[in-house]
């Protein structure tokens, strides 16, 4: 039988997408660090997907740091000799913040790259040339209306966008040395947001949060009084920014068809957005989520933050055309199944 690798797969998107494979009956590996995530969330994903104790073996977990070569390659070679080799990987694991990463550029750097190298090393040692990156949106440069195409041209303006798409050009470079070998899927995130419709697993960020809407819950929550709201006067319907927010069941399960795609058909590279294709100004988003919720989001606005653009929007005909995918899931039933997964740990 062979085995999916999942770096970082106790994270928002990583657990999430760990329950979408147990679902498809894949069996799974889980590796990370924990830096910013917690081993509790392997139990929640197990009763998610209703695995029965019997094929409690589907789903494994090791604490590991992928900078840790010798540690990786133990891994790949015990699963070799359970007779569970590790065929294909999903790479989640790596640092996030965009405000940090430009305050500690060498930590990012280390992380996000140099771990990805000490991965693809290992990977290549033992016989594994099937992987999932864990791309984003941040890598792309302006665009005059906003709407980002995977040809829009890449010129990240901060470190932890530099370091995904550095690690975008060595997975190309990877790939045209052994273009026969290689299928690889860089799957570049917009906005993911929400939570498991059940409320039971969900976004928990370590410290206080960098994106939205982690902090709309914490107004929600009352943990923190108001919402700051960076900048009123951008060239958009309300001078609120504008993005495009997707649940992180579609982004999980546009994981599930990119596997699909790669297995499938001939070793190939291939760039695709996972966005909605539409745009919520920030104003919008607040109040969606106290019309779904029947609560109220205090906010204040403050000085626009530097690199900060007006609109940042997803072209996603590419995933829809070759991966056959496009996102279920409404701006509703995000807010609603993000504040549900809060209410439930309250």
């Amino acid at each position: 039988m062979n085995t999916v690798l999942v770096t970082g797969g106790t994270g928002f998107i990583g657990s999430h997408t760990c329950l979408c494979l147990l679902e498809m009956g894949f069996y799974i590996l889980i590796i990370d660090s924990n830096v910013n995530s917690s081993k509790k969330v392997l139990n929640k994903i197990k009763k998610l997907s209703k695995i029965p104790k019997e094929d409690d073996n589907r789903v494994d977990f090791l604490k590991c740091d992928i900078r840790n070569e010798d540690l990786l390659n133990r891994i790949f070679k015990k699963k070799l000799e359970e007779n569970k080799k590790i065929t294909s990987v999903i790479h989640f694991a790596a640092l996030k913040s965009v405000s940090e990463s430009d305050q500690f550029p060498l930590k990012y750097w280390d992380t996000n790259v140099s771990g990805t190298i000490s991965l693809l090393k290992v990977m290549t040692a033992n016989d594994c040339h099937t992987l999932i990156f864990s791309s984003s949106a941040t890598i792309y440069g302006y665009s005059k209306d906003g709407f980002l195409k995977e040809s829009t041209p890449i010129s990240p303006i901060n470190t932890y966008g530099k370091t995904k798409s550095t690690i975008e050009q060595i997975l190309n470079e990877l790939f045209h040395s052994q273009p026969n070998l290689w299928r690889i899927a860089n799957l570049r995130y917009f906005n993911p947001i929400g939570a498991h419709p059940s409320g039971f697993i969900g976004e928990d960020p370590f410290g206080m949060p960098n994106n939205i809407f982690p902090l709309i819950i914490k107004v929600a929550s009352r943990e923190i009084d108001y919402l700051k709201i960076f900048g009123n006067d951008y060239d958009t319907k309300d001078g609120t920014g504008v993005r495009d927010y997707i649940h992180v069941m579609d982004v999980s399960e546009g994981h599930m068809v990119a596997l699909d795609f790669l297995t499938k058909n001939e070793p190939q590279i291939i760039q695709v957005n996972l966005g909605t294709g539409k745009g919520t100004s920030v104003l919008e988003l607040i109040s969606i989520f106290e019309k779904v919720n029947n609560l109220k989001i205090p906010y204040k606005f403050v000085e626009k933050r530097k690199g900060d653009v007006a609109k940042c929007v997803a072209d996603n005909s590419l995933a829809q055309k070759l991966l056959k995918w496009s996102p279920k899931k409404t701006i509703e039933e995000m807010c609603q199944d993000g504040w549900k997964w809060k209410e439930k740990r309250f």
